[in-house]
């Protein structure tokens, strides 16, 4: 009688992979939500920046001799802006605080809109430079 030579049994897939799939898996679950997050803040900031109130703010930014000579030129928008755009038929409201940025600095556009009859009118337009706090009315009348 040949004694009996006993094979070792085989281990199962997960036994065998469990160490890179774990990790693996995590990471991508983690990636994925992160993405998603990504993704919704993106929108929300699109859709505010596609806005009326939006535009009209940042060509006041742009045309305003103060705040150029404050942040240089080109004046660019920063990429989150917070706050909030609420329209609904002809009328709506906007408060908004956008960050922008130009050679010489860096500041903070402050918006406060309301739209009736389709139109906006900016209850509040400022830029506040961030090294020097000093805020920039744009909505006040220098004439004489």
């Amino acid at each position: 009688m040949e004694p009996t030579v006993l094979q070792p049994q085989r281990k199962g897939w997960w036994a065998r992979n469990w160490k890179w799939f774990v990790p693996v898996g995590c990471l991508s679950s983690l990636a994925l939500v992160v993405g998603v997050i990504v993704l919704f803040i993106s929108l929300i900031c699109g859709v505010m920046k596609s806005s009326d109130a939006y535009k009209q703010a940042m060509v006041a930014v742009r045309a305003n001799v103060e705040v150029v000579a404050n942040l240089g030129t080109p004046i660019e928008e920063g990429t989150f802006v917070s706050g909030n755009v609420s329209v609904s038929n002809g009328s709506g409201q906007a408060e908004l605080a956008i960050p922008v940025s130009g050679p010489l600095g860096t500041g903070t556009v402050y918006v406060e809109a309301t739209k009736s009859a389709g139109q906006w009118t900016f209850d509040e337009l400022v830029v506040e430079i961030d090294d020097t706090r000093h805020r920039i009315d744009l909505l006040e009348d220098d004439s004489p």
